[in-house]
């Protein structure tokens, strides 16, 4: 079993805050990680599932009678298959708020739900739970992201394994797919994950007709992860209304299988692209879906490279889901062709570029893009790194550092 490192923010709110919320794609160890909370001490309740059939029952017939009869620590378990239980938990907390504090768990995004909008509006934190991380699956917690911001925080000579970071992309951080031990029970495992989340949870989110089209769509996706896309481009490929491939986005949205990075613009018009990168949320499913297995990124570096980027980036936004720094992650992109992979916003509206490489070297031109943000950002702009796969810190300027990405999770 793994430690979570969402404990930490999750115990903390649990100090001053009724309600918790955790969501994240279903499988991603929700339930497992509310019983770590239990187990270590962090939340002592009742701990229920409405993924249990007369649970979800009693749940539906009477909610309040439901909430009531569990008492005042409660953690549920796949909290959007009753909408209902959101008011009374409202009326609840609000009688006490000292003592009553619920964990609520939710493998679609509740809070696109109105009633969840409307009822717990200032009494809810939430938090997402994603695949695990490397630093989760290595038992390591390394300070990346505070030397980034931090100029007292030096980074460290790091060499990784270039065939075992391949094989991490292939595997992802899915718990159950973690414990399969071939890649062929993996694949196995990640079909079979697909066709409950496309089949099922989005069918009790939708009213959508031809849902038989949504393996399609994410694979047209799944090509483009990484990128900006074009979303009209891909609606027409499909075969569907733009408007009906809209709707498709945010359902793979709020089953978190979709990740968007807005694009980072300054106040000026034209230059700019402005159109979201689009992620799958885990490479083991984008590798399943392309149909890559790791002797084939082996042996191919420049599509290796494809995959590498996303799986870096996921890296960081898993870590930004933990850390107390309070960043935003947006990309850069010029019509021009200058672009950055990820550029981090502070609450003071300062900058950190990070351009990813899978490269075991690094050159002057590899700062191009990072020159360009720094540019037009002025004095927002703090520092720029490039991620690569060797093992020196190198300077390249006051404000420019090409940095071993084993930074990340060694």
């Amino acid at each position: 079993m793994y430690q979570r490192y969402m404990a930490g923010p999750v115990k903390e709110a649990l100090e001053d805050t009724s309600v918790i919320l955790i969501n994240g794609a279903r499988q991603t160890g929700k339930s497992t990680f509310c019983q770590q909370l239990m187990e270590q001490g962090i939340f002592n309740g009742r701990f229920v599932t409405l993924d249990d059939a007369t649970t979800l029952t009693a749940a539906q017939a009477d909610p309040t009678g439901f909430l009531l009869d569990l008492g005042e620590q409660v953690i549920i378990d796949e909290i959007q298959r009753v909408p209902e239980l959101f008011l009374p938990i409202k009326k609840l907390v609000d009688e006490n708020r000292k003592t009553r504090r619920y964990i609520l768990t939710g493998s679609a995004d509740v809070i696109a739900l109105p009633r969840m909008a409307d009822s717990l509006a200032g009494r809810i934190e939430m938090h997402q739970l994603w695949p695990l991380s490397q630093t989760e699956l290595r038992g390591s917690d390394p300070p990346f992201l505070k030397a980034v911001t931090d100029p007292d925080t030096p980074y460290q000579n790091r060499k990784i394994n270039w065939e075992d970071t391949v094989r991490a992309i292939k595997t992802g951080g899915y718990p159950d797919a973690v414990l399969r031990t071939t890649e062929t029970r993996r694949d196995r495992w990640f079909e079979a994950y697909l066709t409950a989340v496309l089949q099922k949870d989005i069918r009790e989110l939708s009213n959508i007709e031809g849902l038989t089209q949504l393996p399609n769509i994410l694979h047209l996706l799944a090509t483009r992860a990484g990128s900006t896309v074009n979303f009209s481009d891909i609606a027409r490929l499909a075969g569907i209304k733009n408007t009906t491939f809209q709707r498709y986005m945010a359902l793979l949205e709020h089953v978190f299988l979709l990740v968007k990075i807005p694009a980072w613009t300054p106040n000026t018009e034209g230059q700019f692209v402005k159109s979201p990168k689009v992620l799958l949320n885990d490479t083991g499913l984008l590798c399943h879906l392309m149909g890559e297995s790791a002797e084939s990124l082996l042996s191919n570096r420049t599509t290796a490279g494809l995959f590498f980027e996303n799986f870096v980036t996921l890296e960081i936004l898993k870590q930004l889901s933990w850390s107390s720094l309070s960043l935003k992650a947006y990309h850069f992109s010029m019509h021009s062709g200058a672009e950055v992979d990820l550029v981090l916003e502070d609450r003071k509206k300062q900058l950190y570029g990070i351009e990813i490489k899978s490269k075991a070297s690094v050159n002057a031109a590899d700062f191009n893009g990072l020159k360009r943000l720094a540019t037009l950002a002025g004095k927002k702009f703090q520092k720029g790194i490039v991620l690569y796969t060797g093992d020196q810190v190198t300077g390249f300027g006051e404000a420019f550092k090409a940095v071993p990405v084993g930074n990340l999770w060694q």
